[in-house]
């Protein structure tokens, strides 16, 4: 009885979500999977992501996080204002051998603010 009272106080002592901005920034890629098809080994491993700022505020990225060290991605520093369109790279060290399936975590203050990004 106890746990159930002390359960329950706590489901009410949480706070209520935080309702979504509607002019917060909405983040609107191209594409979210890149297949490079065959590389040569030591071939250019460096793709894009297009997106554009499709909110009513800018748009801020924070370090985006890829799943190993052979993944690197480069992503603007300045906010992207609404309707402006950037890019983030991503490059691929080619000197591995074999099936590449990496991921890149992108974390934003968009309204959707984790987009993955994968490349194969």
């Amino acid at each position: 009885m106890i746990l159930l009272v002390f359960g329950s106080l706590s489901l009410l002592a949480q706070e209520p979500a935080q309702p979504v901005n509607p002019n917060a920034p909405d983040i609107s890629f191209d594409k979210v999977v890149h297949d490079y098809g065959t590389v040569v080994q030591g071939g250019d491993g460096t793709c894009e992501f297009k997106f554009t700022n499709t909110g009513k505020e800018p748009l801020i990225l924070s370090r985006p996080i890829s799943s190993c060290g052979c993944t690197v991605p480069t992503w603007p520093q300045e906010p992207i204002l609404p309707g402006k369109s950037d890019v983030i790279k991503v490059t691929y060290n080619t000197n591995n051998i074999g099936p590449i399936n990496k991921t890149v975590t992108v974390n934003s203050n968009a309204k959707t603010s984790r987009v993955m990004l994968s490349i194969k």
